[in-house]
């Protein structure tokens, strides 16, 4: 098979117009393994492939790319008194035809040429890829057809990721500018894989230098002026480059777009705003970029503009965002710390549960969810007393009477509350979690195994969430065997009819089977059966006994 498709790929390079030979090329390529394509990577001649990319690129000009180009023989009889007006429109038709098609095949060339080297390209080495094919690179990052764009993105990002052939591109200066042009194209995929690219070749010092100490900065910077799109996607490039370390971060806040980015954070336009915060949240993930954050004084700066959003009737763009930068700041650092510096985050919290906006609404359960993920986050929440209590009483009925949406996302959250690691599962912690449990509703049990019998999947599994959350605490396991008919729905099999379904009912089982009280509390008979149902796993299915008649077929 190799050897065959070694054969048309000479037959290609000899053609003219190969339509024909590139369709079967392909379709021989794709059953050779790629194995054997590597054992005949030195016999592959992949230029005239590129060359026929490269040919369609120079036929299409602009008259052509915009429309049909007229027939100069058409142009010549339309002069008064040579031909009727009939044959005038008739070849005018043909001539139409013609170009169309001429089309269709060049279209059908260049998805044929890309679809066979993303197949070939695989067998060959990065190296060789980056020293031999560096000038067909090039033309194929200024490729009108993103297809080709993309494929030799991806080629750039198997030679990145190749120590030994990143060297190769980190010295071809106008193939680095090509890729930094590429952000600001029009398809999203281009331009994300030209981000990754470089994200990837600023992970080495060569790499910053070739990007921050060069004349890619400047091509950097114009190519922000494109439009505020393009301006974000620079960007995001930006706060992932920071995030690698605080080197990194150094070389970008010299360039002076990370200043560029916080000034647009505390600017006066909303919706900048709520496009920025992202961004910075993705740099408050990192330990040095929450050190640079606080040193520039910019967490103050988003407490500030929180406690000013009262008094600006646009401030539901950015709130949403700010508030959840300091949820994610809370986790990372500590909740108390954060909490007690700023007050008016918890104060906007709470205050968000109550709105009517079911955005808000939404982001403030996001919030309280990822607060309470740790024990010094409940005891944070704790802290604050009836307060809370009136929450957790918000959330109960938010999880019963609001969208399906808000009601998995309140779920979540009472699940993320509730859950206690064994290791920290005080006297106290376990008197909070079940007072907390309690104030959801009159009977909360009841509540949530309602919302497991509904018939939506994700109901169903953030219903099981919930019970897995509390399911190795002995209040919890005592409420459950107490209630009514409750042991037996654990162990049915035949309540649940999707894989996502049992893979929860699977983990609610496991949580109760490995608690240490669990034998004590539902007794050992209940305790085998949990055993048993573990041993069989998520999917088992009893098997159906049968009788054999005699006499019968």
């Amino acid at each position: 098979m190799a050897a065959q498709a070694l054969a048309l790929l000479r037959e290609v390079a000899r053609l003219e117009a190969p339509l024909e030979e590139l369709r079967a090329l392909q379709s021989v390529i794709q059953a050779v393994p790629l194995s054997e394509l590597r054992e005949q990577a030195a016999e592959l001649r992949l230029g005239p492939l590129f060359s026929l990319l490269n040919e369609n690129h120079r036929e299409k000009g602009p008259r052509a790319r915009d429309g049909f180009k007229p027939n100069p023989w058409v142009c010549v009889l339309q002069s008064p008194g040579l031909a009727p007006l009939s044959m005038t429109w008739e070849l005018e038709k043909k001539s139409k035809v013609v170009h169309l098609q001429n089309l269709h095949n060049h279209v059908e060339q260049t998805t044929l040429c890309v679809s066979i080297l993303e197949r070939l390209l695989q067998a060959v080495e990065p190296v060789h890829v980056a020293r031999n094919l560096k000038v067909d690179l090039q033309k194929g990052l200024t490729h009108p057809d993103d297809s080709v764009k993309i494929l030799t993105l991806s080629q750039v990002g198997r030679i990145v990721e190749n120590s030994d052939a990143v060297t190769e591109i980190l010295n071809n200066a106008d193939l680095l500018k090509q890729i930094v042009y590429c952000i600001g194209g029009e398809n999203l995929s281009v331009a994300k894989a030209a981000i990754k690219s470089l994200s990837r070749i600023s992970l080495t010092q060569a790499g910053l230098e070739a990007l921050f100490e060069s004349n890619l900065l400047d091509d950097l910077k114009n190519v922000m002026k494109t439009n505020d799109i393009v301006r974000y996607r620079v960007y995001e490039l930006i706060v992932e480059i920071s995030s690698v370390s605080s080197e990194s971060l150094n070389y970008c806040t010299t360039s002076g777009l990370v200043t560029q980015l916080l000034r647009e954070l505390t600017g006066e336009d909303v919706l900048v705003r709520a496009t920025c915060i992202e961004m910075v949240t993705s740099l408050a993930y990192t330990h040095h970029g929450r050190q640079y954050l606080a040193q520039e004084g910019v967490i103050d700066q988003i407490s500030n503009i929180i406690v000013g959003a009262d008094s600006d009737p646009f401030s539901s763009f950015y709130l949403p965002g700010f508030v959840k930068f300091f949820g994610n700041l809370a986790v990372m650092d500590s909740p108390q710390q954060i909490c007690e510096r700023y007050p008016v985050f918890v104060e906007k919290v709470f205050e968000m549960t109550e709105s009517q906006d079911p955005t808000m609404i939404g982001v403030a359960v996001d919030t309280i969810g990822i607060l309470g993920s740790n024990v010094e986050g409940k005891q944070v929440l704790q802290k604050t007393g009836t307060r809370f209590e009136r929450l957790l009483m918000r959330l109960g009925h938010q999880a019963k009477n609001a969208s399906t949406e808000l009601k998995i996302r309140c779920l979540d959250a009472v699940s993320s509350l509730l859950y206690l690691p064994p290791e920290q599962q005080t006297d106290d912690l376990l008197r909070m979690a079940e007072s907390w449990f309690s104030s959801l509703s009159r009977d909360s049990l009841e509540l949530f195994r309602g919302i497991s019998n509904q018939p939506f999947p994700e109901l169903h599994c953030a219903a099981l969430k919930v019970f897995t959350a509390i399911a190795n605490q002995p209040w919890a396991q005592k409420l459950m065997f107490n209630s009514p008919g409750f042991v037996e729905y654990v162990v049915d099999r035949s309540v649940e009819h999707d894989k996502a379904s049992k893979d929860a009912k699977y983990e609610l089982v496991k949580a109760l089977a490995n608690s240490k009280t669990i034998a004590e509390i539902f007794g050992n008979p209940n305790y085998l059966r949990l055993r048993t149902y573990l041993s069989e796993g998520p999917y088992y299915v009893k098997p159906i006994a049968t009788t054999a008649v005699e006499g019968a077929d």
